[in-house]
């Protein structure tokens, strides 16, 4: 028997080598977008009950003001129309606290004609009444529940820049005056975190946003008293806040040349400003709100001046 030795080449040889799969998980997108606003429009108010966002009055895109109040569904991601504003509104403000929406001050014309009503919105019944008038009426304020009060700060009349804090209660339907901002200004953001309300930014201008602010003041309901905090990283003004846990984001605004899309973290807990990811859509004079950890922001406009969108962007916060 002849046995044969076959020689291969070592160039002929195939090699097969065997790596573990490695799987690359993709980046965690922080925005996403969500379905449009039915009405484009800017220097809207909003606030939430639950899981629905209210988009309250503003401009729309001929300078017309506008009463109408649209309503977006976080988890059908819908939207609806409810009963509109008792009086159309531009600037004004919207909180809310025990189930209902409490709209206060904004002007009522193009020409900046302040209003001190306080219009108070039930949605079970789709109803809206009205509440004793605001002391000072005003635009381009601030407000907010803390302590089951409405706190309203700051904002314009006429030429009159405010640094004004007038507070509601609703058990008693009555006003009482509280300590003033150190900073008087207007179009500036606000949150309430831990039942102090933060007011940061804003203009001290009258009738554009020539000399935006960096100010940071905290107001603590407890004291009465303000004060002077971390300044925010990016003079803006036209912004919005929206708070989630201990920190609260400020986004968007404008200045003379463009309109901003920063998005910057104020932790209230070591009083540290952080960078986020920037809004993919730049504008001023939107809304913006928190629900569990996403911030939606809604409307405002891309341009400075009277520009307006119907954009809709959710930010998922990163813990």
């Amino acid at each position: 028997m002849v046995e044969l030795l076959v020689l291969i080449p070592a160039s002929a040889l195939l090699v097969i080598v065997l790596t573990p799969l490695i799987t690359i998980p993709a980046l965690a997108q922080s925005w996403s977008q969500g379905l449009t606003m039915p009405t484009a429009r800017t220097e809207i108010a909003a606030t939430t009950i639950g899981d629905d966002i209210y988009a309250i009055g503003g401009v729309d895109e001929s300078g017309g003001i506008l009463d109408i109040v649209e309503v977006y569904n976080v988890n059908n991601n819908s939207w609806k129309s409810v009963t509109p504003l008792p009086q159309a509104l531009h600037h004004t403000a919207a909180t809310s606290f025990d189930g209902k929406i409490y709209v206060v001050g904004g002007f009522i014309s193009g020409e900046r004609t302040p209003s001190n009503q306080l219009f108070i919105y039930d949605p079970i019944k789709n109803q809206w009444t009205e509440g004793k008038s605001m002391p000072t009426p005003r635009g381009a304020l601030n407000a907010l529940f803390a302590n089951g009060t409405l706190y309203t700060v700051g904002g314009i009349q006429n030429d009159r820049i405010l640094n004004i804090n007038e507070a509601y209660d609703p058990l008693t339907n009555s006003w009482t005056s509280k300590a003033s901002m150190q900073t008087g200004r207007h179009h500036a953001a606000s949150a309430v975190v831990d039942n102090k309300i933060y007011v940061v930014g804003g203009r001290t201008s009258v009738s554009s946003p020539s000399v935006n602010l960096n100010v940071n003041e905290m107001y603590d309901t407890q004291t009465g008293k303000w004060t002077n905090v971390e300044p925010l990283p990016t003079k803006r003004s036209g912004i919005a806040a929206a708070a989630s846990d201990s920190s609260f984001f400020v986004i968007g605004g404008e200045d003379l040349t463009r309109t901003y899309g920063n998005n910057e973290e104020y932790d209230t807990q070591n009083g540290k400003w952080t960078s986020q990811e920037p809004m993919p859509t730049s504008r001023h004079g939107l809304g913006a709100v928190s629900v569990d950890d996403r911030i939606y922001v809604i409307g405002g406009g891309p341009k400075p001046g009277l520009s307006v969108s119907n954009v809709n962007e959710i930010y998922t916060i990163n813990r």
